[in-house]
């Protein structure tokens, strides 16, 4: 497929990095919740996020009055990496009069600062737009912090929703995101490099992707046959659900020792062994997660296939210079497998003490179905090229029945990958889970045990003993 070719390089922040050590001392603490938001800045695009962008000065938290009246402008708080890869947002605001437009402060404090605020019955903001349900949304439920939106959010609107981001937005029967940025886990590939091996064939069983990817390697055409992104909701997580998607406990954690996600593990160091050398590594943002060494690699055509959330392919062929060269396929699935992937949503949520209720609704309406936001996502913008999707039925119905002149061919792609997907289930420790089991489930990656089941046991124990601590 064809894409924007402009390159707009990796943005970085200044945050330090938190230490395995930290993250534990966070969860026994019962922290998971500023834990989680710490560590996966823009987990909803894995985007890089980037510093602060100059704001007014928050207000003074203030107690929601009664009957729901408002004291203060509609005052919205944003994750800074939506702001920064979605650049028509300033023009939905320039339809909301008196407007008092924040950057969210959970880069540097985390949502900490959310729950502090609800424990005094107090919130800065009306409503927050950045927060990913299988991320933070079961702690800002159980801290008190967030409400519903079933009595704000018009029924057309619900009615709306693709019914699987529906669900992934739902606890107990009530919609706590509302949900703005769709991502799928799926495949992609550097065209020009799989040209120079001589391979036209898509793979769409894991075997077909590594005998490519090897045979990339073996014909001279980069040094490297594919990657993944090691984070282990963007890697083990989508792996298992291609073999299987019904590998979550009763609780709603994932089954490290189910035998898919055995499966997957075996798949990991598979490609692993013909990726680059470091994809173990660290990211250099946000606490490790971001800016990894996959999208270096792919970035500077070392790696031919790579495994992501699209948006990541679309950023780094255009960092890269090759966007012209990027195509994007479904997840491969095991010879026997299911053939499901990952999806999640990013979206807003509600606080419970805010005020403007109905007037936040009304501003969540007008920017998700703002058409010049999707047609900046998916032709991409001199900012960037996010290529993140609407959660809305009527907007791809409208696009198929009247094509507008930029949409770009991957649209249908990853609106067909959804049908097959499966959002992680929500759970306190749903993205935590897979920070803690990592170092464990590595073992056998890196060699140090060679039964894939008994690391995947040590992560699953580990999680175990930190839930426990938590209380």
């Amino acid at each position: 497929m064809e894409t924007n070719d402009r390159t707009v390089p990796p943005t970085e922040t200044s945050q330090t990095p938190i230490t395995r050590r930290q993250l534990l001392r966070l969860f026994a603490l019962g922290a998971t919740a500023s834990a989680g938001s710490a560590l996966l800045a823009a987990c909803g695009g894995g985007t890089p996020a980037t510093p602060a962008a100059t704001s007014a000065p928050a207000p003074a938290a203030t107690t929601a009055p009664a009957q729901g009246t408002a004291s203060r402008p509609l005052t919205p708080s944003f994750y800074q990496w939506i702001v920064d890869l979605h650049p028509s947002i300033p023009q939905v605001n320039s339809t909301f009069a008196g407007l008092n437009f924040q950057i969210a402060p959970v880069e540097g404090f985390g949502i900490e600062r959310f729950v502090a605020e609800g424990k005094n019955k107090e919130s800065t903001w009306d409503v927050y737009v950045g927060m990913t349900p299988f991320v933070e949304m079961s702690q800002l439920i159980k801290a008190d912090v967030i409400e519903p939106w079933d009595n704000y959010i018009p029924k057309d609107v619900i009615d709306d929703l693709i019914p699987s981001i529906r669900a992934e937005c739902t606890v107990d029967g009530k919609l706590y995101s509302w949900p703005f940025l769709l991502d799928v886990i799926g495949m992609s590939w550097n065209s020009s490099l799989t040209e120079k091996a001589g391979i036209s064939a898509i793979p769409t069983t894991w075997d077909e992707y590594l005998a490519s990817a090897q045979k990339v390697i073996d014909s001279g055409a980069a040094p490297y046959g594919a990657t993944y992104d090691a984070r282990g909701w963007r890697s083990i997580a989508p792996f298992t659900h291609s073999m299987s998607s019904n590998v979550y406990t009763s609780e709603g954690l994932f089954d490290f020792t189910s035998d898919a996600a055995v499966e997957a593990l075996q798949l990991m160091k598979k490609i692993k062994d013909i990726a680059n050398p470091d994809i173990l590594n660290e990211g250099t943002t946000d606490g490790g997660v971001n800016n990894t060494p996959d999208e270096g690699a792919f970035a500077a055509q070392q790696v031919a296939y790579y495994t992501k959330y699209f948006n990541a392919p679309l950023r780094f062929a255009q960092t890269g210079g090759f966007s012209d060269k990027l195509q994007m396929a479904g997840l491969p699935k095991f010879a026997n497998g299911e053939g499901s992937t990952v999806f999640w949503t990013t979206g807003s949520c509600l606080f419970k003490y805010g005020q403007n209720k109905d007037k936040a609704a009304e501003y969540v309406r007008t920017l998700t179905y703002n058409q010049q936001i999707w047609q900046d996502s998916i032709a991409g913008s001199a900012t960037a090229h996010p290529g993140q999707l609407p959660p809305y039925k009527s907007l791809y119905a409208g696009w198929d029945s009247n094509k507008p002149d930029w949409m770009q061919p991957f649209v249908s792609l990853v609106r067909t990958q959804l049908d097959r997907a499966r959002g992680i289930t929500n759970h306190p420790f749903g993205l935590t889970q897979f920070i803690i089991g990592k170092p464990f489930w590595e073992e056998f990656l890196t060699g140090k045990e060679a039964d894939p089941k008994a690391a995947l046991q040590k992560a699953k124990d580990a999680v175990a003993a930190e839930i426990k601590k938590a209380g």
